[in-house]
């Protein structure tokens, strides 16, 4: 594949998995601003994201990416903004 497609490809990936975040966290994480209107480093947690909110939001990021959350992971740091979220 040229390097080009490449990079398309990675970008879509990355531009529909922030999607897919920003959508979840509408869905589940009560916050008072649509999360695509929020800078990706926006504290979520001052936005309006509660601890039962956050819990949500990284049961439905598992379910969605069927993935697990280790547990060191399982603080309030983890869900502290998108960027956290992404990385």
């Amino acid at each position: 594949m040229p390097f080009a497609d490449m990079f398309h490809q990675l970008h879509w990936n990355m531009k529909t998995m922030l999607e897919t975040i920003q959508r979840l966290i509408d869905e589940k994480g009560s916050l008072s601003i649509a999360a695509r209107n929020l800078p990706r480093d926006a504290d979520l947690y001052r936005a309006g994201l509660t601890p039962f909110s956050a819990i949500q939001v990284m049961l439905a990021l598992e379910k969605e990416f069927n993935i697990e959350f280790p547990k060191w992971m399982l603080n309030r740091q983890s869900m502290s903004s998108i960027n956290a979220i992404v990385s």
